[in-house]
């Protein structure tokens, strides 16, 4: 895998990504020298986007043991966590409503194409990892660098609560026409409808 653009934020991302799949388990090393041959980098912009996943909480750096995926906090603190992050994200959704293009329903139709594949598939991980980055986008949305920041050290820590919640469904289908029932509010100009359904469905 190569990247020549963005290179740190680039590595930051497939990182998150693999680690909040599950194809990254927690415990597991961070090694600089391999992930660096891995995308083809020098060391430097992966030791920056280990430094990043270590502030959003996802890889614990300690003294002589090097960088290790971090394991789920306790259940007290997702419990905590998580109606918080409700409130970041529709708080989001508030900022960005009277601004809605239609690239925006294009890159949530997208991510909501890959929901629906991988529950479809019965697919956990898969399922979490898009529902993760369908609301990632609503988020970056704002254009606010605050409440990404505070968003991403939110969902970091309670990224094992996806594939929790999702297990608990009787059909995973589910989670896909919950997605679905937000975007369509938004497409219809329904603030109110859309922030209803991301109560429900974000718990």
């Amino acid at each position: 895998m190569k990247l020549v653009r963005g290179l740190s934020e680039q590595i930051v991302e497939q990182l998150r990504d693999d680690i909040f799949s599950g194809r990254i388990s927690p415990g597991e090393h961070l090694v600089e020298t391999e992930l660096a041959k891995k995308f083809s980098v020098s060391r430097g912009p992966v030791r920056d986007a280990i430094r990043q996943l270590s502030w959003e909480g996802v890889v614990d750096i300690g003294c002589n043991k090097g960088a290790i995926v971090s394991s789920p906090p306790p259940d007290e603190i997702t419990e905590l966590l998580v109606p918080i992050r409700r409130t970041l994200e529709k708080f989001a959704v508030r900022s960005f409503f009277d601004h809605l293009t239609e690239s925006d329903f294009k890159e949530w139709d997208e991510i909501l194409e890959k929901i629906r594949k991988a529950c479809e598939n019965n697919d956990i991980n898969l399922t979490a990892e898009y529902d993760l980055a369908f609301h990632r986008s609503l988020v970056t949305r704002s254009q606010s660098a605050d409440l990404i920041a505070i968003w991403s050290s939110i969902v970091s820590r309670v990224r094992e609560h996806f594939k929790v919640t999702h297990a608990n469904y009787k059909n995973l289908i589910n989670v896909y026409e919950e997605h679905v029932a937000v975007v369509d509010a938004l497409r219809c100009g329904e603030l109110n409808k859309a922030l209803d359904a991301m109560e429900k469905h974000i718990c």
